[in-house]
């Protein structure tokens, strides 16, 4: 036989449910069983939301509703790769792609790894609007000068290093200049005896260099 704290606590469960689900307190007619089996019964019809033939409460729709406003508040209402997308590239097998090539051509892999970075971030989809392709960005006639396929990753890489060396040997190894004809050409360099008066070209040294010390 129930106690008197017994009776109360059920009598104050009844009176939440009857809140909850607006059902009027002491309808004639109705006992305790009615009453509890009428709240059920209501808590199991409520609506739910169809998502790709998947039923879910509503309780749970709040909670992603929940979620996905807090991760627009970080994102700024975008994806989670394009809050990314400025961070630096670290893969493993882009660098190592770049440890490769830099051996094979002699030039130092942190020098590749700066030019990859500021060429295109270590994107192999990256495409520039003159037409430049890839991680360090070839043009489809260096590439082809190169004997490289600029939608290889692989090779796109070996032949950004292989053009480095090159520009490297041509400026007797001074990599400012090595940088810069990376950029505007060799010679370009050769006709201004360093560094052009670009600013694209002067912004892209200063990035490459900050980046290579």
């Amino acid at each position: 036989m129930m106690d008197i704290t017994e009776v109360q606590a059920v009598q104050a469960r009844i009176m939440q449910i009857q809140h909850r689900f607006g059902i009027p307190g002491g309808v004639p007619g109705m006992d305790f069983h009615q009453t509890l089996q009428k709240a059920i019964d209501k808590q199991d019809t409520a609506p739910v939301h169809q998502t790709d033939g998947n039923s879910v409460p509503l309780a749970k729709q709040d909670q992603k509703a929940q979620a996905t406003a807090s991760t627009q508040s970080v994102s700024g209402g975008n994806s989670a790769s394009a809050f990314t997308a400025d961070l630096p590239p670290v893969n493993a097998t882009l660098n190592e792609l770049i440890q490769s090539a830099a051996q094979k051509y002699h030039v130092d892999p942190k020098l590749v790894m700066a030019v990859a970075e500021t060429e295109s971030g270590g994107n192999q989809s990256a495409v520039s609007p003159a037409g430049a392709i890839g991680v360090m960005q070839l043009m489809p006639g260096t590439a082809a000068a190169l004997g490289v396929d600029p939608y290889d990753e692989r090779q796109n890489i070996e032949g950004g290093a292989k053009y480095l060396h090159e520009m490297l040997d041509t400026f007797d190894g001074d990599v400012r200049k090595a940088v810069a004809a990376y950029n505007a050409g060799p010679q370009a360099v050769r006709n201004y005896n360093g560094v052009p008066p670009y600013r694209e070209t002067q912004n892209y040294v200063s990035k490459v260099l900050d980046l290579y010390r």
